[in-house]
């Protein structure tokens, strides 16, 4: 029975200058042109990053500990989706604070038993005016061991939209946004531990990752996007083909083998 009585977390604030350097790396690893002062929507992901020691790591490789943590024993984390409603960008070379709070926190039953859904929000002020709020949607569940995983498929799917970008993540790619989000997690570059401690078909792509491609179209189509929403609802694995799929009507998804639709997303 997962039990988070008395778990209530103060809000946190970080202020920090934004920086060219981790753009400019995001766009080498996209093989695109870096975007100039201005960070595309969801790329302050490669900002506010927490640096735990190596000692306050768990055996998954994420915080055994954290103020917006859940106290569940042999907690896993998956990453459902979220929001973001920007009113100016942020920039390259301005001092952004970012106020941290726990949004809401609800148990529910799924397939495979009981799980604590936590909405995080992220509220970024410059100079004392908002000007982005964005919310994270998180899965926790305790650990069990893991079942057989079901073979990945390889077979490229056929999509037919007006806007579309192929890709197909591999080690090298994972490895690198990893990098640059400073995530630890053990999902994205232990093949073993991915697959017979998490059960998965292979390495998970960063559910980020994919987020930040779906938004990709609009912005390689010129269009200034000031809201989204996104959820995941499939992995995808590294060597699977995949389709970032779009319309200027404001939807987006990303679509993997085997008839798999992994995210949905919506712009405006």
């Amino acid at each position: 029975m997962i039990d988070i009585a008395g778990w209530a977390p103060e809000p946190r604030e970080t202020t920090e200058v934004v920086g060219a350097a981790p753009s400019e790396a995001l766009a080498g690893m996209l093989d695109v042109e870096p975007p100039g002062e201005e960070l595309p929507p969801l790329w302050h992901w490669l900002h506010f990053l927490e640096r735990p020691a190596q000692r306050e790591l768990g055996p998954d490789g994420h915080p055994r500990e954290g103020r917006f943590l859940p106290p569940l024993p042999e907690r896993r984390r998956m990453f459902a989706g979220g929001r973001f409603r920007i009113h100016e960008p942020l920039r390259a070379g301005d001092a952004v604070t970012r106020r941290t709070e726990l949004a809401s926190s609800a148990v529910k039953q799924g397939r495979s038993g009981e799980m604590l859904f936590v909405t995080v929000r992220h509220t970024f002020a410059r100079d004392g005016a908002e000007i982005a709020v964005e919310e994270q949607d998180l899965v926790y569940r305790s650990g069990d061991t893991a079942s057989r995983p079901e073979r990945a498929a390889f077979q490229a799917p056929v999509v037919d939209a007006p806007w579309t970008l192929r890709a197909t993540a591999d080690p090298v790619m994972l490895f690198r946004f990893s990098a640059l989000t400073y995530n630890a997690h053990r999902i994205h570059y232990d093949e073993a531990y991915a697959t017979g401690v998490e059960g998965h078909a292979g390495l998970v792509v960063h559910g980020p990752l994919l987020a930040i491609l779906c938004l990709e179209l609009p912005r390689r189509a010129g269009l200034k996007v000031r809201e989204l929403s996104f959820r995941a609802r499939r992995p995808v694995y590294a060597g699977q083909p995949f389709v970032a799929a779009g319309s200027p009507d404001g939807t987006l998804s990303i679509h993997a083998p085997g008839d798999v639709t992994a995210m949905t997303a919506t712009f405006a």
